[in-house]
């Protein structure tokens, strides 16, 4: 079995404390849903501890299905209307600073739930004032008003995930595309007021480091300046298999090289996952451009 094959890098003891009991308690209450728990995220117990969760919005079932992710895929219930209040409800209780929303694709909406994740962007910052808020979104099949309507509501980052490498698009995300992905990014990095612009990429499903560089180079070319890279991890024997185990000090070679190509907030290792400690991302993002606009005033 392929857990018999991890290397002592990615192994993880579990713990539970007081954090992860309220947020248990929390999501369960409000009857919400969190991609740690449905995308089985690696990090579910060091963020519920801490007090983080990340929302996922728009149900718990994808219209999608791709060779990577353990998010149930079918026809989806109808929207929820109340959604957008209950996530205020729970970012206010958790006390957030940072939230992030991401959720399923919905393919079967004319906006892709575009409005929905509106609303709940809203209801979020009128329920926690100060607080700065992440998307994490699908490509809303390249509708151009619905990636509008939901820059509208004005999120601090926008981010929206490659996920891989040109060469494996077809075969890990048979339903999206490469080209469209490029295009959600850099339609929010032209957008004004201007959002933090922010991606993710996996590695370990068969990818060469020059095609990872490659699409370090078409994210930067079009507006991503926040950049996560992290192991892919095999959710069940129905996906798609993990080809290697990238070491520790790959994953540090590969922030290097992301930096000096131009990213200004680079997360990479084996656990990274594109909204782990997203706070400190942003906070490392606006530190880089604060230092920027000084040096450049100076």
């Amino acid at each position: 079995m392929e857990s018999q094959r991890l290397p002592p890098w990615i192994r993880r003891k579990l713990q539970t404390d007081k954090g992860f009991t309220k947020v248990h308690g929390l999501v369960k209450d409000l009857n919400l849903h969190t991609v740690c728990e449905e995308a089985k995220c690696p990090n579910r117990h060091e963020c519920w501890n801490s007090g983080t969760a990340t929302m996922m919005i728009l149900g718990d079932t994808c219209t999608r299905s791709c060779g990577f992710c353990s998010v149930k895929s079918g026809r989806p219930p109808a929207l929820d209307a109340l959604e957008p209040r209950r996530v205020a409800i729970s970012a206010k209780e958790m006390g957030l600073e940072h939230i992030v929303i991401t959720s399923v694709n919905r393919d079967d909406q004319l906006d892709g739930g575009a409005e929905i994740f509106a609303e709940t962007i809203a209801a979020v910052k009128a329920a926690c004032p100060g607080i700065t808020v992440e998307v994490l979104t699908p490509d809303f099949e390249g509708r151009e008003e619905s990636l509008a309507t939901l820059l509208r509501a004005a999120p601090h980052v926008y981010s929206h995930n490659i996920e891989t490498v040109r060469h494996l698009q077809a075969q890990i995300r048979p339903q999206a595309n490469y080209g469209r992905s490029l295009w959600a990014l850099r339609r929010a990095s032209e957008w004004e007021p201007g959002v933090e612009v922010k991606s993710g990429i996996m590695v370990g499903l068969g990818e060469t480091e020059a095609q990872i560089m490659e699409t370090l180079e078409d994210l930067l070319d079009n507006g991503v300046k926040m950049l996560t890279i992290g192991q892919y991890l095999r959710p069940s024997t129905r996906h798609e298999p993990v080809h290697r185990f990238v070491p520790p000090e790959e994953f540090e070679r590969y922030e290097t090289r992301a930096r000096e190509m131009g990213f200004h907030a680079v997360a990479s290792g084996p656990f990274v996952r594109s909204s782990y400690k997203a706070e400190t991302l942003y906070a490392e993002m606006l530190a880089r451009r604060e230092g920027k606009a000084v040096h450049e005033a100076v």
